[in-house]
């Protein structure tokens, strides 16, 4: 408890899923959180500023459109103006559900569409947010990246490609502001399943990720926010710079593991 005592911390995309939970863990460790999020209503919005508060912390909420520049400013300025400092900032929202496909279906505008929010999007809300933290003598930025970055994908080019600029983003970030004793790091999820995304993700492709990864379940929010509490706490005062793959061990060993262990055989 109170790992985070008194720090401010903006939550980008914090109305659901896995932002709520990062929201609801640096509560715990007693933040003061701003959340966030996109055209939500007054009661769901209400419910999640009352269970972040519930775990310990102070919460209010800002809207905020990742895809939308002014929408930034307005998120970061509301922050100074209630907290006067910005401490932790993690670039959780994105753009979801938007077409994307292979090379050939892309269209220009879903390519751009797609790099908006994924990409500049994060870009924006670390250039508003560097001035109060260089303010300040320092600060965490932590991005919510995706293993989508890990390699190449059968169909989510661009959000692939956005996710791998987020990648270097971070490293880029943690070099040049690094001596102001500014850190940036990336967390990079597997399969999180999440009360809102239970229904939409079929039992098919649940089975082809669970026999990959290298426990006996899906990742959850809380996975992700674990890393999160850490990096923003003065425990990781150390580490910056890294992208740190949240993802029960599914992308450290090679592609034909499921297949050979089906078989009962080794792997060469």
């Amino acid at each position: 408890m109170n790992r985070l005592k008194d720090k401010v911390a903006v939550v980008t995309g914090s109305s659901s899923g896995i932002g709520l939970g990062i929201a609801q863990a640096y509560a715990a460790e007693g933040a003061k959180i701003v959340v966030s999020g996109y055209h939500v209503k007054k009661r769901w919005r209400q419910m999640v500023i009352e269970s972040v508060r519930k775990k310990g912390g102070e919460a209010v909420f800002c809207d905020m459109d990742i895809a939308d520049p002014s929408s930034i400013e307005s998120l970061i300025a509301d922050t100074i103006e209630k907290y006067g400092r910005i401490d932790i900032l993690v670039n959780n929202a994105a753009n979801v559900g938007l077409p994307d496909g292979r090379v050939d279906e892309l269209t220009i505008e879903m390519w751009d569409n797609i790099l908006q929010g994924d990409l500049r999007g994060v870009f924006y809300t670390i250039k508003c947010a560097l001035p109060h933290m260089l303010k300040n003598g320092g600060g965490s930025i932590i991005n919510i990246g995706s293993m989508a970055s890990c390699g190449g994908d059968l169909g989510s080019t661009a959000y692939s490609c956005a996710k791998a600029g987020v990648n270097m983003l971070t490293q880029s970030v943690a070099l040049q502001y690094g001596k102001s004793n500014i850190r940036c790091n990336c967390v990079r999820p597997g399969l999180i399943v999440t009360p809102q995304n239970d229904r939409y993700i079929p039992q098919d492709m649940k089975d082809v990720f669970l026999d990959n990864i290298m426990v006996n379940r899906y990742g959850c929010p809380e996975d992700i926010a674990h890393a999160c509490v850490y990096l923003g706490s003065d425990e990781s005062t150390y580490v910056t710079g890294q992208i740190i793959t949240v993802d029960g061990g599914l992308n450290s060993h090679i592609p034909t593991v499921a297949q050979f262990r089906s078989l009962s055989s080794r792997t060469w």
